[in-house]
Parts: C-alpha cells; sequence; structure tokens
C-alpha cells in the first residue's frame, strides 16, 4: 500500500507499506479520506518525529481483532488514530483501537467524517474534562460564560457546537478572518449574548470586547484554542482572579502575563489513547455521541477543502497549515487520488 511519511519543512515521502494487521481491540479500516491538523507538521518540525502523522480517519473496515464486537468487516466508521503510533491515517489502510472508532450514518459523508475525530475530541476534552462545565445530558440551567479564542479553527468550532448542546452561553468568541463562519455555526446564538470579537483589532481592544461582551457577569471558563501569542494572556485579563483555561499547546514561557491564581490546563487529546480508564471512557463515550448527533442531525464536521493529488497532495497542505493560510476550513484528502493507488 501508498503510505505518506511527514518530514520536517514539512516534507512528505511517500512509500511502499505492507497493509497492517490487527491487535486485540484494534480496527484496520479502508482509508477513503483523511483529515489532516497542524501537529502533522509540528511534531516532525519541533520533535524531530518523522512518521506518518495522520490522524482523522474515514472509511470502510477492513479487518478487526480478537475482542472486537462492535465492528465488522465494510461498516462505515470514522477513528482517532493514536498519536506517534504505526500507521496512520495517510495511507490506503490505518489502524485504530475499537474504543476510538465509531459508526457514520449514510446521510454522512467521509469527507465530513474525516473532520471530525481528533479535533472534535479536543473540544469535548476541554469543555469537560478539565473545565468541568455541564455536558449535554445535564445541560445548564443558568448562564455560563465561556470564552472561546481561535473560534473559527477545527477545535473551537466544535466547542462552540458542543457548548451549545450543554446550554453554555453566552459564547465570548474571538476570531479574524473566520467571524462570519463563527456566527453560522450551530448553536451560536446572538439571543443568548453570544458575540465574535476579532484579534485583528488588537489585543487591547479584544480585552475591552470581551469585558463588555461580558455585560458585568462574572467570567470562570475560557478555552484557549490558539495558546500562542498573547491568546492566554488576554483571556488572563478577562477572566476571575481564580478563574480556569484550557490550552491545547503547553505555555512557552512565564513572563508574568497570566497570574498563578489562574489555573492553566492543558488540553492533550491523546489522554483517550492513555491507560488510564476515565480517559479511555471519555473517548468511548464522546465518540459515540458525535456518532448519535451526527444521525440525528445535532452535530456535524467542519467545512472541509478536498486537496488535490491524494497523498501526493499532503506536503502542500501541510506548509499552508504551517503559514496559516487555512481559516474556517480542514484539509482532506482523497487517498484514491493518490498516484499508484488502485481501487
Amino acid at each position: 500500500m501508498k503510505e505518506a511519511i511527514i518530514h520536517a519543512g514539512p516534507e512528505v515521502e511517500i512509500i511502499d507499506s505492507e497493509v497492517p494487521k490487527p491487535q486485540a481491540h484494534q480496527v484496520v479500516i479502508k482509508v477513503v479520506f483523511s483529515g489532516s491538523n497542524p501537529k502533522d507538521w509540528k511534531y516532525p518540525e519541533w520533535r524531530g518525529i518523522n512518521l506518518n502523522q495522520g490522524d482523522d480517519i474515514a472509511g470502510t473496515v477492513h479487518a478487526v481483532g480478537d475482542k472486537v464486537t462492535e465492528f465488522k468487516e465494510g461498516d462505515r466508521v470514522a477513528a482517532f488514530h493514536e498519536m506517534l503510533a504505526p500507521h496512520g491515517s495517510y495511507a490506503e489502510y490505518a489502524v485504530a483501537w475499537d474504543h476510538t472508532t465509531f459508526h457514520i450514518p449514510a446521510e454522512t459523508s467521509f469527507e465530513e467524517a474525516a473532520t471530525i475525530p481528533l479535533a472534535g475530541m479536543t473540544a469535548a476534552l476541554g469543555l469537560y474534562k478539565h473545565l468541568a462545565l455541564p455536558q449535554p445530558w445535564t445541560p445548564a440551567v443558568e448562564p455560563t460564560p465561556l470564552i472561546v479564542y481561535g473560534a473559527a479553527s477545527a477545535v473551537g468550532a466544535f466547542v462552540i457546537k458542543l457548548a451549545a448542546q450543554s446550554n453554555i452561553h453566552p459564547l465570548l468568541c474571538v476570531a479574524g478572518r473566520g467571524a462570519d463562519f463563527v456566527r453560522s455555526i450551530p448553536g451560536f446564538d446572538a439571543a443568548k449574548g453570544d458575540t465574535v470579537v476579532d484579534y485583528r483589532r488588537g489585543d487591547d481592544a479584544v480585552v475591552e470586547a470581551l469585558r463588555k461582551a461580558s455585560e458585568g457577569r462574572q467570567v470562570a471558563h475560557a478555552y484557549d484554542a490558539v495558546s500562542e501569542k498573547s491568546s492566554t494572556s488576554n483571556i488572563a485579563k478577562v477572566l476571575t482572579t481564580d478563574g480556569v483555561v484550557t490550552r491545547v499547546l503547553p505555555p512557552q514561557d512565564d513572563d508574568g502575563s497570566v497570574p498563578a491564581s489562574i489555573e492553566q490546563i492543558l488540553t492533550s487529546v491523546g489522554l483517550v489513547h492513555k491507560d488510564s480508564r476515565d480517559g479511555k471512557d471519555f473517548g468511548s463515550a464522546y465518540f459515540r455521541h458525535f456518532a448519535r448527533g451526527l444521525s440525528t442531525g445535532d452535530f456535524t464536521g467542519h467545512p472541509y477543502e478536498v486537496r488535490p493529488g491524494g497523498l501526493g497532495g499532503v506536503q502542500a497542505a501541510l506548509k499552508d497549515l504551517k503559514e496559516g493560510k487555512a481559516s474556517a476550513v480542514k484539509y482532506i484528502f482523497c487517498i484514491a487520488d493518490t498516484d499508484g493507488v488502485t481501487a
């Protein structure tokens, strides 16, 4: 099979590999579409890890390992591949654990499904495990302000969708050229105080606009889907002194801009592949929540752009991600469009 190996640059090497075989509790999936994420270029560049970095899988079940009871050959599925493990989604066949694999209904395209796994679970972990906000089946019963920084990103958009399911409002969203998209996200509700602040106006203007949008309410929670430059320090100027912010990247240095009284929690989506029961059980529960939401229409994927060339288009797409060209869109790849791949 064809498989793409990501190197620093990013540079992509397409190689021939053996079709993987499943272990117990694993599913081998014939990949129809693969999604992409910023980590796919960051890991090779920042950590020198060169491998198949793809983690968003959408396709059909090819084979199942022992003890897999929920899936069978031919099932339409999406899955979150274990980060930094072999057999990622930039290939004709990929491997996922059964608890991070979920059924997709006939009305959901493989393209849409490929946008969901990593970003959707990152949103859920930050909201419900780290910020400990009300979950969709026990929604908030009073106003619960939440800052969403980077609201047009895939993670930010899924935060808005899930927060709305939990009746978490007002949503104080920060975005740039994706502002109109944020306002169109299902669940965004201006009547409940949801608003979008343009970060391009500068840090002082962002802080002032967030304070104004809170309408005097105490803001104790924030989801920083950017976690770079001044995003967290801007949030800290709006949060209560004992507020909590979850980040998708660790702090680069402590410059004193975030008071020690504000708790910063790293949301690492890899938690759902850890041995701890809370991580695995959380992942299993929410991936099945996503599946149910897709079937009822209460949950949707992210806007996407199919990049040309299948695996041959991964390098250009990752370069565009690195250069910040993606806004309110997820780059995905049709594996069948790869040179040398036969149906």
